[in-house]
């Protein structure tokens, strides 16, 4: 593993193990929204010390040459979202129809609570929580293990740690089944630009349906809702 990545890593661990301290520090100085405050704050912070590091760290796993062109790199970015929506499709209805576990996350509900309190936070969760993710989970761990592994190992591998850091193990699988994707892109493209703009564009989607569209969504269903009840009835 190159040696700035260990740093990339601790500095995201340390991002992570600091949220309690930090947001208390912020409310010690009176600090509006202490919690997201500090959150969007870490975030970026990690997020420049990375960007930091990766300007002197060698193109590994993947030299320059082997990537695929821009216009490439467009399509599969725009392809990997749909890859990465089947692959939570897929999974999902393993979990539900084989492993009995009820559709939903708890960990998702918690973020768009937050996110519609206080729309700052959207920023971490559709830009700087992907690109963060993407580094450190296929940049840095997956590329690791690829280097000695093969894709399966390394992705795998990769993928469960990446589930298991969002703490929501009931979906452990759906997590899994979204690393691997974006690993598959990794792999295919050469270029981490790809797996972080389809990471990003699933994350504003999800943000978009839950934050701003929400009432809209749901007076759509009420008039399906009744829309069927109606047919229902002249059909009786």
């Amino acid at each position: 593993m190159a040696k700035h990545y260990w740093t990339i890593l601790m500095t995201y661990i340390v991002m992570q193990l600091s949220g309690y301290p930090g947001a208390k520090l912020f409310q010690y100085f009176d600090i509006p929204n202490p919690i997201v405050s500090y959150s969007v704050v870490s975030f970026l912070g990690a997020l420049i010390v990375m960007l930091f590091l990766l300007r002197s760290t060698p193109d590994v796993p993947f030299e320059r040459s082997t990537r695929v062109s821009a216009g490439q790199a467009v399509s599969w970015s725009i392809l990997g979202v749909f890859m990465a929506y089947c692959a939570q499709i897929i999974a999902a209805m393993i979990e539900v129809n084989v492993l009995g576990i009820d559709p939903g996350s708890e960990n998702t509900e918690m973020l768009m609570d937050v996110a519609k309190a206080t729309p700052i936070f959207i920023i971490v969760i559709s830009i700087i929580g992907p690109i963060l993710e993407e580094i450190v989970f296929r940049k840095v761990i997956f590329g690791a293990l690829y280097t000695r592994f093969n894709f399966w190992i390394a992705g795998i591998a990769s993928s469960v740690v990446f589930a298991a850091i969002h703490l929501d193990f009931d979906h452990i699988l759906v997590y899994t089944a979204m690393g691997l994707t974006f690993a598959f892109l990794y792999v295919k493209t050469k270029r981490l630009i790809v797996p972080i703009i389809a990471h990003m564009t699933m994350n504003t989607i999800v943000v978009l349906i839950n934050v701003f569209y929400a009432d809209d969504i749901a007076d759509l269903q009420k008039q399906v809702e009744q829309m069927q009840s109606f047919i229902g009835g002249l059909l009786t």
